[in-house]
């Protein structure tokens, strides 16, 4: 590459970087009295929790609805949730890499409307389930594709259209990526588990694997508690 090229080159990379930098501080809400190891539960920031929210074992996911490898990992993410949620607090945090996904914070919105009319993670598995319907739509189709998901859980569509752009969905997924940056988090889908990053062998085997990884940490975990995981079935 020659010397011009060169130069256009690092001047394209510099304003990306710039640009990805004010993306991510102009929302950016101040966290430094949170502690983004521990569940929130304050009126604005009151975490999703999925499974026993006084757990002493919390599981944290940052993730991107968008976001190919959190798709990946979703069913065996899924799976390992509802096996071990009578012992272990799993919490949703949206990171949203909008700069990438185009379609991820109106994913996150909706999830997060869906949320105030008490269809969280019903929401929340929708739009995991459904990304490729909606991952490639224009801006004018893809509401209309989460407005058919809050169709399918039955919500008042005025509320849901009405609270997407309201400041309680604003705040909470502002409030997530911010205390995600706190945490250091710079891809999804990122996961903390009692307040340690999960290593990237967990991920890995999450997103193209069993899940058992991540299931061997959490046996660890609910033993040194005093408790006794759930039984492995064969399928596992």
């Amino acid at each position: 590459m020659d010397r011009k090229r060169w130069i256009i080159f690092i001047v394209l990379c510099v304003g990306l970087i710039i640009g990805l930098v004010m993306m991510s501080s102009k929302d950016k809400i101040d966290v430094s009295k949170v502690d983004g190891t521990k569940i929130n539960t304050t009126s604005e920031i009151t975490d999703h929790v999925f499974g026993k929210a006084d757990s002493k074992v919390i599981v944290i996911e940052y993730a991107d609805f968008q976001c190919p490898g959190c798709y990946a990992a979703y069913p065996q993410y899924k799976a390992v949730g509802e096996q071990y949620k009578d012992q272990v607090a799993f919490v949703f945090r949206n990171f949203p890499l909008s700069s990438l996904h185009p379609n991820a914070l109106a994913a996150a919105s909706a999830t997060e409307a869906a949320g105030l009319q008490g269809k969280y993670w019903e929401m929340h598995d929708l739009v995991f389930q459904n990304q490729p319907d909606w991952k490639t739509a224009l801006a004018d189709q893809r509401d209309a594709k989460f407005e058919s998901l809050a169709v399918q859980l039955g919500l008042n569509i005025d509320q849901f259209r009405s609270d997407i752009a309201g400041s309680k969905v604003s705040t909470k997924i502002n409030t997530d990526r911010s205390i995600g940056i706190k945490m250091n988090v710079s891809s999804t889908p990122t996961i903390f588990i009692n307040g340690s990053k999960a290593t990237d062998t967990i991920v890995s085997d999450l997103m193209s694997g069993t899940g058992d990884q991540l299931r061997d940490r959490l046996d660890t975990l609910i033993k040194e508690n005093g408790g006794t995981p759930p039984a492995r079935t064969t399928a596992q």
